[in-house]
Parts: C-alpha cells; structure tokens; sequence
C-alpha cells in the first residue's frame, strides 16, 4: 500500500474481531487499535477509583481524567493506565461482568470516542504517504460512528453457537456444555446490553459483512485481506 489506510472492523463476542483485527495490522504493516479494551480500562479505572459504578455522573467524571495509554503494536497492545499494566487484568471475569455498565454509559462513550478518533487521525498523520501505513480499529461502533469514513470497514459476525464455542474455549480450555453454559451470560448478555447503545449485528450501508461461523481464524483473515485490497483497488 502507497497510501495511509484505516480499516475499521465492528462485531458482536466471538466473532473473531480481536484475532483478525491483529493479523490484519500486521499482515499490513499498520498500528491497531482494540477500543473495546479501552471500555475495559475505564471500568478497572473507575473501580481503583472507588467509583459507584450506579452514578453515571460519577463514572462519567472519573473516565474523563483516566489517564490511558493504548499501544497501537499488533504484536503487543498494552494497555496502561496510571502507570500500571492493566493489558491481562482487564480480561478477567470481574471485569467482564461489569463492563457493560460503563460501556452503556452514554457520556464515558462521547469521551472515549473521541480519544479513538484522535488516535485514528494521529495514525494518518504520522504516516503521511509512506508505505504500508495506517491502522485497523475494532469494537462495537467503528463502522457507523468512530470511524463511518474509513477506508475499509468490515462486519465480522458469527452465529451464536460458533462464537460461544470459541469464547468457552478461550475462557474455559473447553467447549463442553458447563464451559458453553458458563460463558453464555457474558457472551450473550453482553451482546444484549451493549446493542442497546450501538448497532454491530447488521452491517450498514458501505460495511462488508464476513460471516465466519464456518471458517477457521487463518481462513477469516484470509478473506479479510481479501477485502481490504478489493477495496483499495476499487479506490485507486
């Protein structure tokens, strides 16, 4: 690529956003942004905080002087916030089970939004025209409001019963039925809370949809390509 791209790919749990998100940026050469995992920091922020996470004013303020910083490396995006590495905490079960409590809050995603767009539009400037420069952002609402004029933008979905199976064998070791029941409030709980605030189960207008509920992470990814460079090529 001659030019700075930004891809952004949207997508409901286990649909495989993470995994080809990441091999996208950097089968490509660009910097990668998980704003999911920022909704994540905000939740542990307001929690080392001693936030009432009921007070949406609360939450609200607390998020607005979070002190975070998302690495944009594929490779290796840690996440730090006040200095510490929160990069693995943030995926524990405490976490998950909260999160959408901060990611509904209407203000914390005004807030957050706009620190995902400065780090889109920081992206493009740092790579002016240099080759293979840019970067891949996922989450819920990057195709239709962070970023509705990327270049690429993709919905990667899944049925139920694939995306439940991977996440069970992510979180569990296992897709048996304890693991599958024991991870279906988080995947499809949240799903339901979170659609409440943003549209990531249909695609819209100008947005790919990549079904990957009978294709393996490297075949998915694969296709993504795909996309990526049909569109580039439809653009040059």
């Amino acid at each position: 690529m001659t030019a700075p791209v930004t891809v952004a790919i949207d997508g409901p749990s286990g649909s495989g956003k993470s995994t080809v998100s990441r091999g996208l940026a950097s089968a490509l050469g660009l910097a990668y942004l998980d704003t999911g995992a920022m909704y994540r920091a905000a939740t542990w922020w307001c929690r080392r905080q001693g936030v009432d996470l009921d007070s949406a004013d609360a939450v609200t303020a607390a998020v607005a002087v979070m002190p975070l910083e998302m690495g944009i490396d594929p490779a290796a995006p840690a996440v730090v916030c006040d200095g510490v590495d929160i990069t693995a905490e943030i995926r524990g079960s405490d976490i998950s089970s909260i999160v959408s409590v901060v990611a509904t809050n209407l203000d914390v995603r005004a807030e957050l939004r706009e620190r995902q767009r400065a780090i889109i539009a920081a992206e493009r400037r740092a790579a002016g025209f240099s080759e293979g420069r840019g970067i891949v952002a996922e989450g819920r609402d990057i195709t239709t409001v962070v970023a509705p004029d990327a270049d690429v933008r993709i919905l990667l979905t899944a049925d139920e019963e694939a995306r439940l199976a991977r996440r069970a064998r992510e979180l569990h070791g296992s897709d048996d039925p304890d693991s599958l029941a024991a991870t279906h409030a988080e995947v499809v709980g949240r799903d339901a809370r979170d659609s409440t605030v943003s549209t990531f189960l249909t695609a819209a207008d100008g947005v790919v949809t990549i079904d990957s509920s009978r294709m393996d992470a490297a075949r998915t990814l694969e296709v993504a390509l795909g996309v990526v460079e049909q569109v580039r090529q439809e653009q040059r």
